[in-house]
Parts: structure tokens; C-alpha cells; sequence
């Protein structure tokens, strides 16, 4: 079976994958107590991006694949919410957390993209 997309060679795979990198290195920072809290759900969400990217591409349809990056959207908006909520509770200094605020709007903004192409060219 022949895939439409080539998930390694997608600049939004790429770049949330280095996302994911960014927030396994920032939370191995976090105290003990959070590694089953906050820890690791943000390793969870990071990862679950890409992952929902790379699967979408293995799909044969539009819809099955923009059903996979609507999935990976969400995680972003949720990583979004639990980075906020770090940064809030004094896990997360203000220039880490705008940081990884920069790189998960422009992996929302990329996935955004990347539907909209889909939808007006489906194959």
C-alpha cells in the first residue's frame, strides 16, 4: 500500500516532534512528586501530536486522515492548557512557558493548515 503522505517528511511532523523533544526536557526538570501529575500527562499530550500525525498518513481516505489531525489539534490545545497550568503553579518559568507557547501555536496553526489542504483538495 502505496501512503499519500510521508509523515517523516512533514514539517509539522518535524516540528512537533521537536516539540515533544522540548517538553520531555523541560519536564525532567519538574519535582518528583509531579512525575504521575503534570509530568506525565504533558509527555502524553506532546507525544500524542505527532502520533496522531504520523497515523493519519497511513489512512487511505481525506476524512480518516483529517479525522487523525483533528485528534492531534486537540492534544496540542491540551498540552496548550497543561503548560499554562504549569507555568501558573511556578513549574514552568514565563520565558520556557512563552517558549513552548510559541511552538505549540505554530504546530496548531501548521495542523490547521494542513486540514484546510486536505478539505479543499480530498482524495
Amino acid at each position: 500500500m502505496r501512503r499519500k503522505h510521508n509523515f517523516k517528511n512533514l514539517k509539522v511532523w518535524e516540528k512537533s516532534v521537536d516539540l515533544a523533544v522540548k517538553v520531555y526536557q523541560v519536564t525532567a526538570e519538574f519535582p518528583n512528586e509531579e512525575k504521575f501529575g503534570i509530568t506525565s500527562q504533558m509527555r502524553r499530550s506532546s507525544v500524542s501530536v505527532p502520533s496522531n500525525i504520523a497515523e493519519g498518513t497511513a489512512r487511505n481516505t481525506s476524512k480518516a486522515v483529517l479525522n487523525s489531525l483533528d485528534i492531534s489539534l486537540g492534544e496540542s490545545f491540551e498540552l496548550e492548557t497543561q503548560a499554562i497550568i504549569a507555568n501558573r503553579v511556578g513549574l514552568l518559568d514565563q520565558e520556557t512557558f512563552s517558549e513552548i507557547e510559541t511552538d505549540i501555536s505554530e504546530v496548531q496553526r501548521m495542523i490547521h493548515g494542513f486540514m484546510q489542504t486536505l478539505e479543499s483538495n480530498p482524495y
